[in-house]
């Protein structure tokens, strides 16, 4: 088979495609014709060299495809199915803890930059019915940390005001999911085209950051008395505008660190305020589960941005390294 691997990490052009022999399916196992990938922040870490991995690592955390054959043991599955993967392997359901979050696809083991994979069934969910294994292959990350981000921990409810940071994934994939719920959303970008484009999604009010540079007070001002829920990919460059948005009770989701891996806090604002700021690590399986049910429900369908083929996999990261996309990025097999 065909697979892309980090021979050495630094840049997308350390990728390297070669041949190694087809995987067989264990006890409990499926072996899956990968169609599809999609790459986030967590797969550019990997081939960047901001997260270590052993030599010749086959990245992607992300995978949908056909189901060629099971093991023993497998029930939940037949050849022919189209199934999707889960970022955490063996996070079956509950609260996050260490031997859950071990296993991660593209990191602590090899993930879907190849053309076949043998994986436990309990690793992959069905996906969403009507859609592509294109389409299906941008939620097991990205989506799956706007889902727990909104509606698990944050408990948005009709009426709920939420802000969004720019459009990669997550973040559309939180707009989105905030819309289906019943709440208004403020969104952020430094590109009035962007800007626009997320209007025409549903967002109810736009601010630019880049000409509005108190945009937390701004986003409180609009909301009336703060905003419920924060969706803060940008990390220690962004936070303390999201904390001044956020109301009294507010809730902030610390999903990414884009401006860095640590900085100052204004923890007095913080405490005065009561906001909770939490880390979100993507989620479980039930939780994807759930996640594919109210997508169904809603007709909520991806925003994608680009394809590429495995061979150019190094072009699809040099393109979201240079973050002009608007929505996931995807490879296609």
């Amino acid at each position: 088979m065909k697979v892309a691997a980090v021979k050495a990490q630094g840049a997308p052009d350390k990728l390297v495609i070669e041949t190694r022999k087809d995987p067989a399916p264990g006890p409990g196992e499926i072996l899956v014709r990968v169609r599809a990938s999609s790459l986030n922040f967590h797969d550019l870490a990997v081939v960047y060299g901001m997260i270590p991995v052993a030599d010749g690592r086959i990245p992607m955390s992300d995978g949908a495809g056909d189901v060629v054959a099971v093991g023993a043991g497998v029930k939940a599955f037949k050849p022919g199915d189209q199934v999707l993967s889960t970022f955490f392997p063996n996070w079956a359901g509950g609260g996050p803890a260490l031997e859950r979050v071990m296993g991660v696809p593209g990191d602590h083991v090899d993930g879907f930059a190849a053309e076949h994979v043998a994986m436990p069934a309990t690793a992959f969910t069905r996906i969403p019915k009507g859609w592509s294994l294109t389409e299906a292959a941008t939620l097991p990350c990205a989506a799956l940390t706007a889902w727990r981000a909104l509606i698990v921990d944050a408990a948005i409810r009709p009426g709920s005001v939420v802000l969004t940071q720019g459009t990669g994934g997550v973040s559309i994939f939180a707009l989105q999911l905030a819309k289906a719920a019943g709440a208004r959303v403020v969104a952020t970008s430094s590109s009035d085209e962007k800007l626009a484009r997320l209007k025409d999604l549903g967002a109810d009010h736009v601010i630019n950051y880049k000409t509005d540079t108190n945009w937390g007070r701004s986003a409180a001002e609009w909301a009336g008395h703060g905003v419920d829920a924060v969706i803060e990919v940008g990390g220690p460059g962004t936070l303390n505008q999201s904390i001044t948005a956020c109301r009294i009770g507010g809730h902030v989701s610390l999903i990414g660190v884009l401006t860095g891996w640590s900085g100052e806090v204004m923890t007095a604002l913080q405490m005065s305020k009561s906001v909770a700021v939490k880390g979100i690590t993507v989620g479980s399986r039930e939780d994807q589960v759930n996640m594919i049910a109210a997508i169904e429900a809603n007709g909520i369908r991806p925003v994608i941005d680009s394809r590429f083929p495995l061979d150019d996999i190094a072009g699809a990261f040099a393109h979201q390294r240079a973050q002009k996309h608007f929505g996931k990025i995807c490879l296609e097999f």
